[in-house]
């Protein structure tokens, strides 16, 4: 049995709805808490987005500047698509109400495990822009998002985290200090705890650290002046050592 769902969730900034308009709804503001380095180009009325080797482009469905934007992924052969609707509302005092949307469909009889991955990745997403307008408003972030060599899935997410120094019980708001092998050492906070994501802010940086589907990845959003080239390699290198 298939499953069409629709999550609306509601968020309040104390911030003007430029400036969270800035976050949802261009590229340099999408790439700094979404899934990947994102455009969005009007004209072609489309958002393109890149995730490690994945390469996706979403049609523009709504865009009114400062109060709507909506965009929807290419619906495939069996049905299946995903949708993201954001809705902005200024409130009295400077501060403004976002609402998010996401939608889509699931085919099939196995879609439970599937939606609840979607779920739980929704929550860090929307975790993760809390935190950019929360502490990194204005300052666009650099996405990095390479992925580890299929192997033992479960091997080699307890690999990286034990690499890490999160092997152990973590919780939100729990300073660390990330030790990644060949990298230099990373004073943080955990932000986000989730099934199969650790999230840790720095006071330059998102970094978010994933199980994956089929191997560890990462989906790190970067502040300051690091190049994305040279900070890609520089973390696929690390996954590939320490799931070897």
């Amino acid at each position: 049995m298939s499953h069409r769902y629709e999550n609306p969730e509601e968020l309040t900034f104390d911030l003007s709805p430029e400036a969270v308009w800035d976050a949802i709804a261009t590229g340099p503001g999408l790439s700094s808490w979404f899934m990947g380095a994102t455009e969005v180009d009007p004209d072609a009325g489309l958002v393109r987005t890149q995730m490690g080797g994945w390469v996706g482009e979403s049609q523009i469905v709504a865009l009114e500047p400062g109060k709507r934007f909506a965009f929807r992924g290419t619906e495939s052969p069996d049905g299946r698509f995903f949708a993201m609707e954001f809705l902005l509302e200024a409130r009295s005092g400077g501060s403004t109400v976002l609402r998010v949307v996401s939608s889509g469909y699931l085919p099939g009889d196995d879609w439970e495990d599937e939606y609840e991955a979607m779920v739980s990745g929704g929550r860090m997403y929307l975790g993760t822009l809390v935190e950019y307008l929360t502490h990194f408003t204005g300052r666009p972030g650099v996405a990095v998002t390479p992925s580890a060599a299929p192997g033992n899935l479960d091997e080699s997410w307890d690999k990286a985290r034990a690499d890490l120094g999160l092997d152990g019980d973590v919780v939100v708001g729990q300073a660390v200090t990330l030790t990644p092998t060949g990298l230099d050492p990373i004073d943080g906070v955990v932000d986000h705890v989730g099934t199969d994501v650790i999230g840790v802010r720095s006071d330059d940086a998102l970094y978010r650290f994933f199980r994956g589907y089929y191997a560890p990845c990462v989906g790190h959003h970067l502040f300051g002046t690091t190049d994305e080239t040279t900070a890609t390699a520089a973390w696929q290198g690390w996954l590939a050592t320490v799931t070897a």
